[in-house]
C-alpha cells in the first residue's frame, strides 16, 4: 500500500509565510500558529481568499495548513543568520496564547523582532511534533511532547516562537508533491 501524498502549492506556501506564530502556554509550552489571526488578520477566510482567490473552499485549505506545515517544517532550508521581521502579535490580544516577548507586568510586546538563528534552532524546528489543535483549529506543536520522544527540553526552547516565525517566513521550498514517511514528510 502507498503512502498518501500532499501537494504543496504556491498558495499554501504564501499562506505558510503569512502565519503568525503565537506561544501556547498549556504544558511544556510550544509554539503554535495564532488562533484569532492565523494569515496575519481576523478575517481568517479573507487572508486564504487574497491568496487562493477561491471563496468557497477556505475551511478546506485551512485545515490543509496543517499538513502544509510540517512538510514546510521537514524539507524547507534556511541559512542561519541575524533576521528580523514585524511582529504581528504586537497588535493582537488573546488571553489564549502568548509572546515569549511579552513583558508579563506592562502587557508591551515590540513591533519588530531581530533575531539571531543558529544551526540548532533549524535542528529543532526539523524535530517539531506538528499537530492540529482541534480546540482552536490551526496547527500547533505538541506541548507534551514539543520534540517528538526527546524528553529534555532544550536551552532554546522558549526561543522557539521567534525560530519558528523567522523560518517560516524566509525558509526556501517549492512546491512539489510529498509523502509521509513515519512522521516526517519527504518528497515524493
Amino acid at each position: 500500500m502507498t503512502e498518501p501524498t500532499f501537494e504543496l502549492t504556491l498558495e499554501r506556501i504564501a499562506l505558510i509565510r503569512r502565519m503568525v506564530v503565537a506561544w501556547n502556554r498549556d504544558g511544556a509550552g510550544a509554539p503554535i500558529v495564532h488562533p484569532d489571526a492565523p494569515y496575519g488578520s481576523t478575517d481568517r477566510d479573507g487572508d486564504i481568499f487574497n491568496v487562493t482567490g477561491d471563496d468557497d473552499g477556505a475551511d478546506e485549505e485551512h485545515r490543509a495548513l496543517g499538513d502544509a506545515l510540517a512538510v514546510f517544517t521537514d524539507n524547507a532550508v534556511l541559512k542561519p543568520g541575524r533576521y528580523a521581521y514585524h511582529n504581528t502579535l504586537a497588535k493582537l490580544d488573546s488571553d489564549d496564547v502568548g509572546d515569549v516577548f511579552r513583558d508579563e507586568s506592562t502587557g508591551e510586546t515590540p513591533e519588530h523582532v531581530t533575531f539571531d538563528v543558529t544551526e540548532h534552532h533549524i535542528a529543532l524546528v526539523r524535530t517539531l511534533a506538528i499537530l492540529w489543535d482541534a480546540a482552536r483549529d490551526v496547527p500547533a506543536v505538541d506541548t507534551q511532547a514539543p520534540y517528538g520522544a526527546v524528553a529534555d527540553l532544550p536551552d532554546q526552547h522558549h526561543e522557539m516562537q521567534p525560530a519558528l516565525q523567522i523560518f517560516l517566513r524566509y525558509a526556501d521550498l517549492g512546491p512539489g508533491d510529498f509523502r509521509r514517511d513515519g512522521a516526517r514528510w519527504l518528497p515524493a
